[in-house]
């Protein structure tokens, strides 16, 4: 896309940054205090897993629908129509009187943040500059960073200090102010100009992303691992700054993708993601072994900056593998696949855990992450390494990957 200038730090980007920062923290606001909200409604433990589940669903099967949506309306009026809903959805659970109600929510509140997601991603990408993706993409992410890290924190304080009125009421008034951001946000021209050249077919699955998206499905098998049983591992390590721990994880992520997206646009996907793999896989053998706080620690920062390198680089990659005006398409694909690995990774290794221990979710989660790390390399030893732009295969050289 040709762009005016090679500037990434534009009003729009910055508006862009911010309103997608700020639905995330809402969504993170509301993972650890909507199963109290289920249980205060007389749900079970079976009824907050089908909530969590009907959400995933929800944004999975919305997502592919975004490409073909954009062919009919301005992608931005569709992404302040997703935020909307979004907003909505989270004010109305607390007009849930019981749980048949609250899924009914979910379903609608899981179709926004299915569309919201991608159309965030793909706006983003328009108006960064072609050539300065990968960087661009890193420092879009950092604002998702810093809002995950601190949105858990945000609901449960909030539930301490008042009530679940205030807790909706209050996350729908932020997301509000995201909506007004996102009114603000110039789309680049030449993006209006290419949204008339897709093809406005439904696509369930971009099949030119297939490789990284199957990448990152495992490194979401894994996540799922440490979003969903590290509290209790804690608890049976004897290890009490779990806050600590995802603030260093939130911190290290931050720093890192200040430095790899400059790196993925100069080098391409191997100086990422093979050096990616192995923190994780050290952070996540640092976690399994782990005898005292410092080792937990530790680990957090060797994850974090694994994670934190490796999810926007295979997110550039996807857009880099598809034309302009196929972005939709991709980022559905891309998202899609590692919330199935988040999703899909908490089941089974939920299983491991039941069958063994906590302990072991992190040593399976590190074999995980060297299938990651052996299945890119056969790749780029088979089809060569993959171009740092266009993510098509090139012969490899004598140079070193």
């Amino acid at each position: 896309m040709t762009t005016i200038n090679n500037k990434i730090w534009s009003l729009s980007f910055i508006f862009v940054v911010i309103s997608n920062a700020l639905v995330f923290m809402i969504f993170e606001m509301l993972l650890p205090t909507l199963p109290l909200f289920v249980t205060s409604l007389g749900g079970g433990a079976s009824q907050v897993g089908l909530v969590t589940g009907i959400f995933m669903l929800s944004a999975i099967l919305t997502r592919p629908f975004a490409g073909m949506l954009a062919t009919k309306f301005d992608k931005k009026i569709l992404l302040i129509l997703g935020i909307l809903i979004i907003a909505l959805s989270t004010g109305a659970y607390y007009l849930s009187s019981n749980i048949s109600t609250l899924l009914l929510i979910r379903l609608v509140h899981g179709a926004g943040f299915g569309l919201v997601t991608t159309y965030f991603a793909t706006i983003a990408a328009e108006i960064i500059p072609k050539d300065r993706r990968g960087e661009g993409i890193g420092y879009f992410g950092v604002g998702e960073t810093v809002a995950i890290s601190v949105g858990p924190m945000i609901g449960i304080m909030t539930l301490e200090l008042y009530d679940f009125q205030r807790l909706f009421f209050g996350g729908m008034a932020v997301l509000l102010l995201s909506v007004i951001m996102a009114v603000f946000i110039k789309r680049a021209p030449e993006g209006k100009e290419l949204d008339k050249q897709v093809s406005g077919k439904f696509k369930l699955l971009e099949k030119r992303v297939l490789f990284p998206a199957l990448l990152i499905f495992l490194i979401g098998i894994a996540a799922g691992g440490i979003m969903s049983f590290f509290s209790l591992y804690a608890i049976e390590r004897d290890f009490t700054q779990v806050g600590l721990f995802f603030l260093l994880i939130a911190a290290a992520s931050f720093i890192i993708r200040l430095l790899s997206g400059k790196l993925f646009d100069k080098y391409g996907p191997s100086v990422i993601l093979i050096p990616g793999s192995v923190l994780s896989i050290v952070g996540l053998i640092i976690l399994y072994i782990a005898v005292n706080d410092s080792m937990f620690l530790i680990a957090a920062i060797f994850y974090g900056f694994g994670f934190g390198a490796i999810f926007p680089a295979v997110q550039t990659w996807c857009m880099n593998l598809v034309e302009e005006h196929e972005h939709e398409g991709a980022m559905a694909s891309f998202f899609n696949f590692f919330d199935l690995g988040i999703g899909g990774g908490s089941f089974i290794l939920g299983l491991v855990a039941t069958v063994t221990s906590y302990q072991t979710v992190y040593l399976v989660a590190s074999i995980v992450y060297g299938m990651v790390l052996v299945i890119y390399v056969a790749y780029v030893v088979v089809k060569g390494k993959p171009n740092k732009h266009h993510g098509k295969s090139v012969q490899v050289d004598n140079q070193a990957i």
